[in-house]
């Protein structure tokens, strides 16, 4: 039982690292390219029928001037979903994990403007309290 137990763990990940293994576009089969997140099957049929016609991708430019769909917005999102061009990322692509929601930023631009003016979000609850104070009659 238990070396079956050890099986299914090592199995799982082995299959998790694969999921996670960066694709050369080079080298990739139609299953590898469709495995990559933002490749569908036209598109991957667009890959290697351009690749067999024109021979191996030099670099990114290379491979974004001849098929057609992938432009530098789509090479920098397929960059970071693991598809390399001859073992290389696209140059400004980020890991999916160090991306940043819009809601994250906007919070953050907003604390930073609060401290740059030189204002924190307790001063609407002092002011709150200041007027509690004034109709006490405590001002």
């Amino acid at each position: 039982m238990l070396k079956k137990t050890l099986l299914f763990i090592l199995s799982v990940f082995a299959a998790t690292a694969l999921a996670w293994a960066e694709v050369d576009v080079n080298k990739a089969d139609q299953a590898a390219l469709d495995g990559v997140r933002g490749i569908g099957p036209s598109m991957s049929k667009r890959i290697l029928e351009e690749r067999q016609k024109g021979g191996a991708f030099k670099d990114w430019a290379d491979l974004e001037k001849r098929v057609k769909g992938i432009k530098d917005k789509a090479a920098v999102k397929l960059s970071a979903n693991g598809l390399t061009v001859n073992g290389q990322a696209k140059a400004g692509a980020a890991a999916p994990a160090a991306k940043e929601g819009k809601a994250s930023r906007a919070e953050n631009k907003g604390k930073e403007g609060a401290a740059k003016s030189g204002k924190s979000d307790d001063k609407p609850a002092e002011k709150s309290a200041d007027k509690a104070q004034d109709k006490a009659g405590g001002k």
